[in-house]
């Protein structure tokens, strides 16, 4: 499904990615580990087609991911709706003026019957514990209410890649067990996942596969 060969990526001239050459099959748990700057969110931002290698490929169900293939609209639509991207920082990720708008933005981007939002919407809201947080605008959450909201707008769009930036930040007591509860089920529906943590420990019996960025 994902392939990275010989990626480098470089900001400044300062080495991120240096020649990094992974493969990630269908249905694997990834964990992305390595210390601070080392380049864990910059390998997010690259399989989200945000930035691209500045040597080597990244080919994703066959096609060469390029800056030029990403302003294929078509094709840009398709392979966000494939991948999905929870920020580690909420606030990078949440833009509408309520959270019902803000788990709707992606299924209506799709093309969903009305109906079919609206049931995504209000699962998703149940099932993250937002429901009475509905028509809040996302600025006025606590940083757990938001990195929940920001989950939750991932989940309506139902993507089979689940890439992840400390998916853990923000969240209290609650939602750290809510989280714990929450990434095995996309596992056992036969989700991939990628996630940057300083917490491999709770990932442990998660994680089929590590990939220790900025590794020398």
């Amino acid at each position: 499904m994902i392939q990275l060969d010989d990626v480098c990526f470089a900001y400044d001239d300062r080495p991120i990615l240096s020649h990094l050459t992974e493969t990630i099959e269908p249905g694997q748990a990834v964990l992305l580990s390595g210390p601070n700057g080392s380049g864990k969110s910059t390998l997010l931002r690259l399989l989200n087609g945000l930035i691209f290698p500045q040597q080597g490929t990244y080919t994703f169900d066959g096609t060469v991911i390029t800056a030029g293939k990403m302003r294929d609209h078509a094709y840009s639509k398709w392979f966000h709706q494939r991948l999905g991207y929870v920020w580690q920082n909420p606030d990078s990720q949440l833009f509408c003026s309520s959270v019902r708008e803000e788990l709707a933005f992606g299924p209506v981007q799709m093309g969903l019957k009305p109906e079919e939002i609206h049931q995504r919407v209000d699962d998703a809201l149940e099932l993250l514990g937002l429901t009475r947080l509905a028509s809040r605008p996302p600025y006025t959450l606590s940083g757990g209410e938001k990195k929940r909201t920001a989950i939750a707008s991932i989940l309506t769009m139902n993507p089979q890649v689940w890439t992840m930036d400390e998916p853990e930040s923000y969240l209290d007591a609650d939602g750290l067990a809510w989280l714990s509860d929450f990434l095995p089920s996309l596992k056992a529906a036969g989700k991939t996942l990628i996630i940057a943590t300083h917490h491999a420990d709770r990932l442990a019996s998660l994680v089929d596969k590590e990939i220790i960025v900025g590794d020398a």
